[in-house]
């Protein structure tokens, strides 16, 4: 029986869906989870939460918990990483100092200033457990959800032969979103996405066999359903293809949404769930309000009486090793580095694109050319990307400072002069999280 380990467990977000989605598959409920966290009361949640789940599903998972890296690793079969380093979730420096010279970004996760000095902080964690899996379980599969999903990942199949596949659940939110648009069950829909994370694009989507895209241009036309996801009906309106990620997230990614207040303004949603586009949703109070719930949530469910509630997540990482230990083929979209996969955006990038999975491993599939607004698009985001790659590598400033006036956003708001001073003082409030680039 497999071993995997979960790095991160002590997430709130992440960990408890996977513990269901392992302890749920026969496949994988007799084997080992070793979960570990660096701080010691999040992973005693999760411990006891596990262990409360798999006496409540009646199976024989061994469960190993753990603070140290190593322990963890050794002899695993699969690592998938929820790790959320100091300063991730807290973004309210770089945000905010970028709003200062104009970029006002409302996640900042990705792209930008903020992008990418987050790929900065998730690089020493990453590198030490990828190494770590070089000298005790080289053979493994690396699965890890780290944003940036396009420069973290490129980063990792450059400097380690360790297997490695950056995941990101924005391909089948989005096609369950468009399900759900078209009045269509989600089971009976289809789609083939390809492109960059969070800016992948639906090449094909299908109800039962048919084009479905007429149904979704339809729907624009709806404001109960156009005013749910602005931006992305716009991009669709004008580069013909519905884009992953929500609007929250798309309207940072391209300049032509957030230059001004008023434009933020007008391209807000108005409904729904994502009617944030305007905000800064990575703020420190917002967030510390959300960590206090799902703690409390979570501290009830593995302390409490009551029982467990039970329902697999619709995560990709465990459906890709339950395929792997069963041969039973099972598709996803993963990135990946581009060996010829999407014929019109760089050689060796990261793309994000469909992948096969089965008892041999994970295949990534061609795809061939994207659409050429599509890939002009993408290749906007990449160059920055590229130039995150080399500064974070070779620790280089002047190359961190590159990536940024890439960034379509900052450069249609900055001159290279304030992209300069903002990126300096972006160094200054954040090198005691990354040390010092010269």
């Amino acid at each position: 029986m497999a071993k995997i380990s979960l790095i991160g467990a002590g997430s709130r977000g992440f960990a408890k869906g996977f513990l269901m989605d392992i302890m749920t598959r026969p496949a994988l409920a007799g084997g080992t989870l070793a979960l570990m966290d660096n701080n010691r009361e999040r992973l005693e949640v999760m411990t006891t939460l596990a262990q409360k789940m798999a006496r409540q599903l009646d199976v024989p998972t061994t469960i190993e918990s753990t603070l140290e890296l190593r322990p963890a690793l050794d002899g695993a079969d699969y690592v998938i990483s929820i790790i959320r380093p100091p300063g991730v979730d807290s973004k309210e420096e770089p945000l905010e100092i970028a709003k200062k010279y104009g970029v006002d970004q409302a996640v900042g996760c990705t792209t930008g200033p903020n992008g990418v000095f987050t790929a900065l902080k998730y690089m020493p964690p990453l590198l030490e457990i990828i190494k770590t899996m070089e000298e005790v379980c080289p053979q493994a599969l690396f699965l890890h959800y780290s944003n940036p999903t396009t420069s973290l990942p490129w980063i990792l199949n450059l400097i380690s032969p360790v297997r490695s596949i950056g995941m990101c659940h924005s391909v089948q939110g989005t096609a369950m979103q468009l399900a759900r648009y078209i009045g269509a069950p989600y089971e009976e829909t289809g789609h083939w996405v390809a492109g960059i994370n969070h800016q992948a694009w639906f090449l094909r989507f299908e109800w039962n066999g048919e084009d479905a895209y007429p149904l979704v241009r339809e729907k624009m036309s709806d404001p109960e359903t156009y005013e749910q996801d602005i931006v992305r009906f716009e991009m669709m309106r004008y580069f013909g293809h519905f884009l992953t990620e929500s609007s929250t997230h798309n309207s940072e990614y391209v300049p032509y949404f957030r230059r001004s207040p008023e434009m933020v303004e007008r391209f807000r949603n108005r409904r729904g769930p994502g009617a944030t586009v305007g905000e800064h949703v990575g703020s420190v109070a917002r967030w510390k309000k959300s960590v206090a719930e799902k703690d409390k949530r979570l501290r009830e469910e593995a302390f409490g009486d009551g029982t467990i509630e039970i329902e697999q997540s619709d995560e990709y990482s465990v459906g890709i090793i339950n395929a792997m230990e069963t041969n039973e083929p099972y598709r996803f979209n993963g990135n990946v580095l581009n060996t010829g996969l999407v014929t019109n955006l760089p050689e060796g990038c990261c793309v994000e694109v469909p992948c096969l999975v089965d008892i041999m491993g994970v295949h990534p599939c061609f795809v061939g050319d994207l659409p050429p607004q599509c890939a002009s698009l993408n290749r906007n985001r990449l160059a920055g990307d590229e130039l995150t790659v080399k500064g974070a590598l070779e620790r280089d400033r002047k190359a961190i400072e590159q990536a940024i006036a890439l960034d379509p956003l900052t450069a249609a708001v900055c001159t290279l002069d304030q992209v300069h001073a903002m990126t300096e003082e972006i160094f200054t409030e954040l090198t005691h999280q990354i040390g010092t680039y010269t």
